[in-house]
């Protein structure tokens, strides 16, 4: 990269009060480096304990989401596109702390994430913990990647509603961008 894309970038980063960012592939053991940076950095700022192991709890969600998708594509032709397009940054904005993450997705995914947001962000605090809980007392089906809690999770720790966005990229990807405040 060369120095005005250097400054360019650093002062798109200052622009969006941005933190800690990364962008890549994540593994597992990237998922835990950053976490433990993430931890310390919170650690540092001698924030309240609870908005640490909030903002933590996010970071972790959105990485594991994003993870969990590109193992779902394992063997796919989109496999190695879709592998390293994740981004997560986390940031200042309002007097709170956003953690925004990214990546391409399948067209053809699209709509069940949206309404899987969507439904998500229509509830209050109370809908999400009642949702929280019967979504635990499901059953897993086969080759299921989660129980879906951390989209719940991820609502009920944000202090406004969910923001995200699906911006088609060509005929086949889009890339999908969630946004939680804390």
């Amino acid at each position: 990269m060369n120095g005005n894309r250097m400054i360019e970038l650093q002062q798109a980063l200052r622009s969006e009060n941005v933190l800690i960012s990364f962008s890549g592939r994540f593994t597992q053991g990237i998922i835990e480096e950053l976490g433990e940076a993430v931890k310390s950095y919170l650690e540092n700022e001698n924030r309240p304990k609870n908005d640490i192991f909030n903002i933590f709890a996010i970071f972790i969600e959105q990485t594991q989401n994003i993870k969990n998708y590109i193992t779902v594509k394992e063997g796919a032709d989109v496999y190695e596109r879709v592998a390293n397009s994740g981004i997560i940054v986390i940031g200042k904005r309002m007097g709170g702390t956003y953690v925004s993450s990214g990546n391409l997705i399948e067209i053809a995914d699209a709509p069940v994430l949206a309404e899987r947001i969507d439904r998500v962000s229509a509830l209050d605090k109370l809908e999400l913990k009642k949702l929280y809980k019967e979504q635990m007392k499901k059953e897993l089906p086969p080759g299921s990647l989660g129980a879906g809690l951390g989209l719940i999770d991820i609502a009920r720790k944000t202090s406004a509603p969910l923001e995200y966005s699906i911006i088609h990229i060509d005929e086949r990807f889009a890339f999908f961008t969630l946004t939680a405040i804390i």
